[in-house]
């Protein structure tokens, strides 16, 4: 098979910087797939957008944490377990693997999409923010089969992967509990019919060499070169883009990576520069095509 990469617009709905930075790459082509924080303040006004462009992959970001220290939203629902001690969402995935009831997230996830239908909308397929379903930060693999389950009951494809590389491993994680994961994540997509990539790819900017990047040109040619190290298949990875803006600004200190990723699609370079590479951009609508035998 070819190397097909997913590069999807995670955090769409969660603040207007965001909005305006998906709403303009889909528009000019730069922007395949994308998924909606629906407990955040701009999910609404997303969740219009793919109404209004039903052509465009756009799914649903199950959101269980909210990271901020200012900029905070809670669930939907009215589980205890989701919420830390301000009454927000909890900070980070680790927490909720650590504390949140199976039951209180079943309810939670099942709110979002379901709050995503209401509203009018036809998802194209699920994530989640921060990884808090997989169930690697901490073991917990029942959150990861509980996903599964979920999508298959909706007849939504997810983010997961059914393969382990150590190109696209997490950091942190040892590649033997990310084998675990894809080994499960394989068992249970087939169990529940669901379809995913066969790699995730996690951009950390936290991994030596990212951290270091002084400037968008030094960002950029990093980010490609991992872009087009990935193996044959289908890899998913994700970005956060966001114009920059007061508001962006008044969320995150690093709101800077963010309008570089949004300047990284924008720029008609780069599907250039990964199609020389051998490397081709795809989305969720097409990753069900293929899966199906549709298309190559």
């Amino acid at each position: 098979m070819k190397k097909y990469i997913i590069v999807n617009a995670d955090d769409f709905g969660m603040c207007e910087s965001a909005n305006a930075a998906c709403f303009e790459l889909f528009e000019e082509g730069r922007l395949y797939s994308a998924t909606i924080m629906m407990p955040c303040p701009a999910a609404k006004a997303a969740v219009e957008f793919s109404i209004n462009h039903p052509q465009y992959a756009i799914g649903i970001h199950t959101t269980l944490t909210s990271e901020w220290q200012k900029y905070r939203w809670k669930p939907l629902t009215d589980g205890k377990t989701l919420l830390d001690e301000e009454g927000f969402m909890w900070h980070e995935a680790d927490m909720v693997e650590k504390n949140a009831s199976s039951e209180d997230i079943e309810k939670e996830v099942r709110a979002q999409i379901d709050l995503a239908h209401e509203w009018g909308m036809k998802p194209s397929h699920i994530d989640n923010h921060m990884g808090s379903l997989y169930g690697n930060q901490t073991g917990r693999f029942s959150l990861l089969k509980l996903a599964y389950k979920i999508c298959g009951s909706y007849g939504y494809p997810y983010r997961m992967y059914i393969k382990a590389d150590k190109r696209v491993d997490p950091r942190g994680i040892p590649h033997f509990v990310n084998a675990a994961a894809a080994a499960l994540s394989k068992m249970w997509a087939r169990k529940y019919k669901v379809i995913t990539p066969d790699y995730l790819l996690f951009p950390d900017w936290d991994a030596p060499g990212m951290k270091d990047c002084e400037s968008y040109e030094e960002y950029r040619g990093r980010i490609l070169g991992i872009w087009t190290d990935i193996p044959d298949g289908i890899t998913e990875t994700f970005v956060h883009p966001a114009v920059e803006s007061d508001e962006l600004k008044g969320i995150t200190n690093a709101w800077q990576r963010r309008v570089w990723e949004y300047t990284l699609l924008k720029d008609p370079e780069t599907e250039k520069y990964l199609n020389e590479h051998g490397v081709y951009f795809i989305s969720y609508r097409d990753l069900v095509d293929i899966r199906h035998g549709i298309r190559e």
